[in-house]
């Protein structure tokens, strides 16, 4: 890590520590926000995570003042809360707000003010309009029953009435960040102890299923909402099925029903699969197995003993522990310090003073010229994009000078892109392989990225492919990793198209060998050799359980939407590695 290193020619010594940060900024700004700077400024505590203790929330509150918990993702409190209400011995009722709730909530709240008791109404950010009559019925009812509480969960929304929020205890329950924070958390709120290997097995991929979330599509395709609630009902099945449970009983259990029932993406069903099988088997319970090398099941007799080995984890977790390269804590960590940053700079005074140099409508006066000067005339199929955006730029200019009014279409003319500047680039680029192709000839080489719907494009290679040959529906796709890169493609294949620009992420490629290979430090995204995709009948081939089977997407968000298809790729290590690693194909790394 950088900003463990010492600064050479004496500025280790003369460098306060925010100075240090704005340096090592300058070099890496993935180090930005690195727990050093908070345990040299604050003190260690402060850069540890911090276990909700309702039981202290709870001391300081009083009848008339209501415990409001803002949710996050995977932090429902409300099992926290009824569980401390057993342990007081006192009645916990809720009523989860939505349409038609507020008759329930009205008559809970009245019950427990005269009576006693805990009312807890969740999702309050979907009943806003009752909120002000909550306050009302909380601050003016005469008489309240000392035993009364009202707690409340719900989501962060603007339009949450600011003055019950000050009249409210604040707290949120956030997911621990790293496995050891997981892993105390989940032993805290236990009393579990016999099966104690299989226990700390199913709390460790807790921990992790839920920490690489943090990764981004890397992790999960979809940051899915696992809770404590997924833990405590698998822990409850194993309980329940104890002599009967195999390793295959419960993976089938883990997969497809308890956490999987969370799952809706097909390859991150295959990740969760990949999990269960690689750490729940056989040898799960053997004295050379292992999580990741220094992270085992630890054979211990006591919970404490289990929290003293928890304690003695590492505070920072390298992302191989959960099945990804180093590069991924690259992506976390700049992803992480700009959303910082961005914030500290969103809540700081705005300077509306004036300085030199081009106003802001003159800057998007200028870039509009320059974008009607590069644009090219209209033809098929480009025709309806060409004319919306001379149209677009052409009302733009109007609109800054003030001859006709800005229209809502106007002030958000940006397209599917991460800017402006990169649609219109590929715009240029794309509009350059289309005409060739209709006005010139044929391409040796396909820019994959060049197509507005690149499954039509495989679609229809399928269907040249198969005329008089095969029936369309037995025809799969079929592909080729070559060595060359697009520059030395002189002529199509014999079959088939080849197809470039396609990026690998979360592995590299190894041109000598043609095959899978760990990323190169720092190298995030690696540009594919050309590839050959061609289509044969499915009954005269089949696939090879030892390619990895690579999902291909349009953009870096791994969704549904951007899905084109799966190529096979070859690969020395056993395909589990490289699901794990989240190696996909993409289209667009911008």
């Amino acid at each position: 890590n950088p900003e463990e290193e010492p600064v050479p020619c004496g500025y280790d010594q003369s460098l306060d520590c925010f100075r240090h940060l704005l340096l090592i900024r300058s070099w890496c700004p993935d180090r930005t926000i690195a727990r050093k700077y908070f345990v040299d400024t604050m003190g260690e505590k402060y850069a540890e995570g911090v276990i909700l203790d309702l039981e202290k929330t709870w001391e300081e509150s009083d009848p008339r003042t209501p415990l409001i918990c803002f949710l996050s993702m995977g932090s429902d409190p409300t099992d926290l809360i009824i569980a401390l209400g057993k342990r007081l011995k006192v009645e916990t009722r809720y009523v989860s707000m939505g349409q038609g709730q507020e008759v329930h909530a009205r008559k809970l709240l009245h019950q427990t003010m005269a009576h006693g008791g805990w009312a807890l109404l969740q999702n309050c950010h979907l009943g806003l309009d009752f909120l002000d009559e909550l306050m009302d019925t909380v601050t003016e009812t005469e008489t309240v029953h000392e035993g009364f509480r009202l707690w409340m969960t719900t989501e962060i929304h603007k339009q949450f009435p600011i003055t019950l929020l000050q009249m409210c205890i604040k707290f949120t329950n956030e997911p621990p960040q790293g496995l050891r924070a997981g892993l105390k958390r989940t032993y805290n709120v236990t009393d579990m102890v016999q099966w104690k290997p299989m226990l700390y097995a199913v709390a460790f991929l807790h921990s992790t299923i839920q920490e690489r979330r943090k990764f981004g599509s890397l992790g999960w395709n979809i940051p899915y909402e696992f809770n404590q609630a997924d833990f405590n009902a698998t822990v409850q099945f194993i309980q329940n099925h104890l002599d009967g449970v195999d390793a295959k009983k419960y993976s089938k259990y883990t997969c497809e029903i308890q956490y999987g029932g969370r799952v809706t993406d097909d390859y991150d069903k295959r990740l969760m699969n990949t999990f269960v099988k690689v750490w729940f088997s056989e040898n799960t319970f053997s004295q050379e197995f292992c999580f990741y090398k220094g992270y085992s099941i630890p054979k211990c007799t006591m919970v404490d003993q289990y929290l003293q080995y928890i304690q003695s984890l590492p505070a920072y977790d390298t992302p191989e522990v959960f099945g990804l390269h180093p590069n991924a804590d690259i992506t976390y960590q700049s992803k992480l310090s700009k959303d910082v940053l961005d914030i500290i700079l969103c809540i700081q005074p705005k300077d509306r003073s004036g300085g030199g140099g081009e106003t802001r409508e003159a800057v998007v006066a200028r870039l509009a010229d320059d974008m009607l000067e590069k644009l090219p005339d209209d033809y098929v199929p480009f025709e309806r994009v060409i004319s919306l955006v001379r149209s677009t730029l052409t009302d733009l200019k109007l609109a800054i000078d003030g001859t006709i009014v800005m229209s809502e279409n106007l002030r958000d003319a940006s397209w599917a892109s991460s800017t402006l500047g990169f649609w219109f680039t590929e715009l240029l680029e794309r509009n350059h392989q289309f005409y060739s192709w209709i006005f010139e000839r044929r391409p040796n080489c396909f820019w994959m990225t060049g197509f507005f719907n690149p499954q039509g494009f495989l679609t229809a290679m399928r269907q040249v492919n198969s005329i008089q040959r095969w029936a369309l529906d037995s025809v799969v796709l079929c592909n080729e990793v070559t060595k060359w890169m697009k520059d030395d493609i002189t002529s199509p294949p014999m079959e088939g198209v080849y197809v470039y620009g396609l990026y690998l992420e979360g592995a590299s490629w190894d041109r000598r060998n043609m095959r899978l290979t760990e990323s190169k430090p720092k190298v995030l995204f690696e540009m594919m050799p050309v590839i050959r995709i061609y289509s044969f009948a499915a009954i005269r081939t089949s696939k090879d359980p030892r390619l990895y089977s690579c999902p291909v997407y349009k953009k870096t968000v791994r969704t549904d939407m951007n899905y084109i298809a799966a190529m096979d790729l070859r690969t020395l290590q056993p395909p589990e590695h490289w699901v794990l690693r989240g190696v996909a194909l993409l289209c667009d790394v911008k």
